[in-house]
């Protein structure tokens, strides 16, 4: 059975997708070449920290031997430990995506919930910190979907993240985000509890089989909106498909022309219908009911303090983060998508 860290498999892989990608032929079909570099960076992100680690440990062993010689470079093979240990604990961490989407990217739904228009500038601020957490990873980001708010903020929000293992680390984020702060659009400066909900779904390839009949699904065709009731496009352009057996909706007006918007919306159908079939095989593991996030009110995965103090937590791992700032830039972000993985493995960070 082939495992996440199956290194010769992998390294072949690699061999195979170069000797493609050097084809003068394989730019020709554009959306199959974007899969194969895809899916090569995400090969590479594997084997890339065995390759280190491995060398590391035999340079590691010299260090030693010198080390006993000269205790000057003590601090220097302490450093190195350090070092390897964090290569090591991250790679451990991959391990644990070993879900059938894990490695595919993400779409990732923002929608602003309970709280007005403070409400519409959480999500807002939400959809901030999930781009700027994907640039500092490294990955790609396509706005899939933005309906502005007419005081402030937005309505929702989509966004496409691609690179490896995005989907993997995303999915831990779907449920409801609580802000708590004093009010920016409150005259008398009152305390303001805002929520803002997170849906995210797998990025399906089109060559894998999901069943969904057109007959089942609703289109709706209507004219894309901007801020203050400009229009992105004068025509009726935005599409909104429903299906009707479970009630799944999903809609696309980022797109120029109507053809671009359906073909997207599609894709975001696909991906919420793969998500659906994920959920009934989690179902079947008891684990499932005490991690899973739901989107009620007070069921919030996580809590986002700016007053009194300013603090975030994660209601369901017990992750915490004293600086509200550093996780909304993204830089403390990856914490909590680490501390869910050990979660879902059995571990907790009190344990870690």
């Amino acid at each position: 059975m082939e495992t996440l860290f199956d290194y010769a498999s992998k390294q072949d892989e690699i061999k195979q997708i170069e000797v493609k990608m050097g084809d003068p032929g394989f730019w020709d079909d554009n959306e199959s070449a974007q899969k194969t570099v895809s899916d090569l960076k995400s090969l590479k992100a594997i084997v890339g920290p065995m390759d280190e680690l491995t060398s590391s440990v035999e340079d590691l062993a010299a260090l030693f031997e010198m080390a006993e010689e000269d205790e000057s470079i003590v601090e220097e093979v302490t450093s190195e430990i350090i070092r390897l240990e964090k290569i090591l604990e991250e790679l451990e961490l991959k391990a644990l995506l070993n879900g059938p989407n894990d490695s595919a990217g993400a779409i990732l739904s923002i929608n602003a919930r309970d709280g007005g228009t403070d409400a519409n500038d959480w999500a807002d601020m939400m959809l901030r910190m999930y781009s700027a957490w994907a640039v500092s990873e490294g990955y790609s980001i396509d706005l899939l979907d933005r309906q502005e708010n007419e005081e402030a903020g937005i309505n929702h929000a989509s966004i496409a993240v691609r690179g490896p293992m995005a989907y993997g680390y995303l999915k831990g984020e779907e449920g409801m985000h609580r802000l708590v702060r004093i009010s920016p659009f409150n005259s008398e400066g009152k305390r303001q509890t805002s929520f803002a909900a997170i849906s995210v779904s797998p990025e399906i390839d089109d060559s894998i089989e999901i069943d969904i009949e057109e007959k089942d699904v609703r289109e709706d065709r209507y004219r894309a909106g901007g801020a203050g009731g400009q229009h992105v496009n004068k025509t009726d352009s935005a599409i909104r498909l429903t299906h009707n057996p479970t009630n799944t909706v999903v809609q696309c007006q980022n797109e120029r022309s109507q053809h671009q918007n359906r073909a997207t919306a599609w894709k975001m159908l696909r991906a919420k219908m793969a998500r659906l079939e994920e959920e009934k095989r989690e179902a079947e593991d008891a684990k499932k009911y005490e991690t899973q996030a739901r989107t009620g009110f007070g069921s919030q995965i996580r809590n986002y303090f700016l007053h009194p103090d300013q603090r975030v937590k994660d209601s369901r791992t017990g992750h915490y983060v004293g600086n509200f700032n550093s996780v909304l830039d993204g830089s403390e972000l990856q914490g909590f998508f680490d501390a869910f993985l050990r979660l879902k493995a059995g571990k907790t960070d009190r344990e870690t």
